[in-house]
């Protein structure tokens, strides 16, 4: 079994020695990849922690398409602050909620915070409870997933989002990181305030090239199978490719799904014939008329 493991890692290669469901089990978790975009918007983020304080501090935005790994570097981003500074956390993650207007994206913070949210129309209670929170924790960067459900309101409603982000990074020096969709980028883009309020870190989809081929050549090796499958084969890498429209999420998802199944039916390597069988539907294609009709 050794001997047919150089295509892994060697912190991966034991895992072969273990029992079906442990591996399945392996495979399944969440891992980082450590790809370039990863790599410069952790760098972006870090520079947030170590700036000088300021008046006026400066935010990021981090806008890519869907299922392409923006909350995961976000995420990984917040747990390594926490493992290197567990006395002080400086560094907190907001999923916003669905739901117009400030009452929704206090709620959103004060969930992040870990503090009761209460009535969500209570709007001066909520603030008061807000400020009250941030002059104890001092956090210096907020990180708002999902950012995009903030902006669905009327045009007052999203103001006065925008005005208390202005307002936390005067008043508390905290830098916000918006992380959603295009929509994010053109409602900051809209006024020249916002806009050279924060910088862009885009996450864009993949192309097909030496990069992707690259992250195939990763992948492959982080999964615990017996023999190769060259991932970065010419026709499978493009079958990967069309099928996850260049996300990095789907592209994960299919390969996850491929190796698992690689598993159980004791072949033990990714092909082309193997991907097919899983029948993936891209995710462009899972609101068309034809899929909803096979479903009837």
């Amino acid at each position: 079994m050794v001997a047919m493991a150089d295509h892994l890692l060697e912190h991966v290669r034991p895992y072969l020695h273990r029992d079906q469901q442990e591996r399945i089990a392996y495979i399944r978790a969440p891992r980082w990849i450590g790809h370039h975009v990863a790599q410069d918007s952790h760098r972006r983020l870090a520079e947030l922690l170590e700036r000088p304080p300021s008046l006026r501090t400066q935010g990021l935005m981090l806008v890519g398409p869907y299922a392409n790994g923006k909350t995961m570097i976000a995420e990984r981003f917040a747990v390594e602050h926490l493992k290197t500074s567990p006395e002080q956390q400086k560094v907190w993650m907001v999923q916003t909620r669905e739901g117009a207007g400030l009452g929704h994206f206090y709620a959103s913070i004060l969930q992040a915070l870990r503090a009761p949210g209460g009535d969500i129309w209570d709007l001066r209670r909520k603030a008061e409870q807000l400020d009250h929170l941030l002059s104890i924790l001092k956090p210096r960067v907020l990180i708002f997933d999902e950012f995009h459900n903030a902006l669905r309101g009327r045009a007052c409603d999203v103001e006065a989002v925008f005005a208390f982000l202005r307002r936390i990074g005067r008043q508390y020096d905290i830098s916000p990181v918006l992380i959603g969709e295009v929509a994010v980028c053109d409602f900051i883009n809209a006024t020249s305030e916002m806009a050279s309020r924060f910088d862009l870190v885009a996450v864009p989809r993949w192309q097909y090239g030496e990069t992707y081929l690259m992250l195939l050549d990763s992948l492959e090796g982080a999964l615990p199978l017996a023999k190769s499958s060259d991932l970065s084969n010419e026709a499978l890498a493009r079958r990967i490719f069309d099928l996850s429209e260049g996300l990095i999420g789907e592209v994960v998802t299919i390969v996850t799904k491929a190796a698992i199944a690689t598993i159980r039916s004791g072949t033990e390597r990714i092909s082309k014939a193997s991907i097919d069988e899983l029948r993936h539907v891209p995710l462009s294609q899972r609101r068309s008329s034809a899929l909803r009709e096979s479903l009837l």
